[in-house]
């Protein structure tokens, strides 16, 4: 008589599986932590609530350029054409806005429109063309970079005080910009559980097998540079709301802040792995390194090399943290 086989030893039902510690989600906000440690010991009167409602006010541009580069980021691709998105809806807006009503709502879905359409033209070219996402978007960035030029030659324009107005100010004494960034996690945390970012993640993580499991790669390409797209021009209208006017070479700076920021919150270039949360950190980070540099008396000229230096550690943070997670992971 045969006997049955030895039953593994299994959990107590009931018993809820604990999550393992990731070392590599924490670093970001480890990293934020101790610059508003640095922030507060040099200057202890400084952290207020005017003094963050300032610092979301600067930081909300960069923040909606994150979201998009976030996505694209996590396929395994970049997106540098948003320089050139944020200046050509810069542009706009600070020209045609005009005094308000309807005109500047017709402009405002226009340029919204502009940008979603100059995404679906970076997800054709590099998920149906098979370009190199740098090299597509760069020249798509050279693109719109010339047409803002064309819009607006010189710094100008402006826009209804009406609008600075409504997009200013507090409800029920939070301020807006605090209120609009507490929106955009929920709406991560939210996104984060659809099947759009779990093909999102999965393409990033190994394009083939994604396929084979029935994602559509292209069109999910094409969702996620039209979403770049649509978030750059968004972040194009705050710029022209913050500053009250256009520049035909506004977009330029957010290009390479918006990588290292994603990168620093703990995206992989290779894609796969980050999200939103994390790039809204190191974006933050960003912003907060030029004003400890500032307070503590050091020359501005140094702040990039600072962020370069602080790039450099991140990524090292990150692969030691990895290293980390293998080695429990084989104990």
């Amino acid at each position: 008589m045969i006997s049955p086989p030895e039953q593994l030893p299994t959990e107590p039902q009931g018993r809820p599986r604990r999550r393992k510690f990731n070392l590599q989600r924490v670093v970001p906000y480890a990293l934020l932590l101790l610059l508003i440690v640095a922030l507060a010991a040099t200057q202890p009167s400084l952290i207020k609530l005017s003094w963050i409602e300032r610092k979301t006010d600067s930081t909300m541009t960069l923040v909606f350029v994150i979201i998009g580069q976030t996505l694209v980021i996590l396929t395994g691709g970049i997106d540098l054409s948003v320089g050139g998105v944020i200046s050509v809806s810069n542009s706009l807006a600070a020209t045609h806005f005009g005094s308000g009503g309807p005109e500047m709502l017709l402009w405002t879905a226009i340029i919204l429109s502009f940008g979603t359409l100059a995404g679906l033209v970076n997800g054709y070219i590099v998920a149906r063309l098979r370009v190199q996402p740098f090299i597509a978007t760069l020249a798509t960035w050279s693109i719109w970079g010339g047409l803002a030029l064309a819009i607006l030659p010189t710094d100008g324009g402006s826009v209804p005080d009406s609008l600075f107005k409504a997009a200013t100010g507090n409800i029920a004494g939070i301020p807006k910009s605090i209120l609009a960034l507490l929106l955009i996690v929920i709406l991560w945390l939210i996104f984060r559980r659809t099947r759009l970012a779990t093909q999102i993640f999965a393409i990033g993580s190994s394009e083939k097998a994604a396929y084979l499991s029935g994602a559509s790669v292209v069109r999910v390409k094409m969702i996620v540079y039209a979403m770049s797209g649509f978030f750059a021009a968004l972040a194009g209208i705050n710029r022209t709301i913050q500053l009250t006017s256009g520049s035909p070479v506004a977009g330029n700076p957010f290009i390479l802040s918006s990588v290292a920021a994603v990168v620093i919150g703990g995206a992989a270039l290779s894609g796969g792995r980050g999200g939103a949360l994390g790039g809204i950190a190191g974006a933050f980070i960003l912003t907060l390194i030029s004003d400890l540099i500032f307070f503590l008396g050091i020359s501005s000229y140094y702040s990039v090399i600072f962020q370069g230096l602080l790039l450099i550690a991140s990524v090292t943070l990150y692969s030691i943290a990895a290293l980390i997670q293998r080695r429990r992971r084989a104990a």
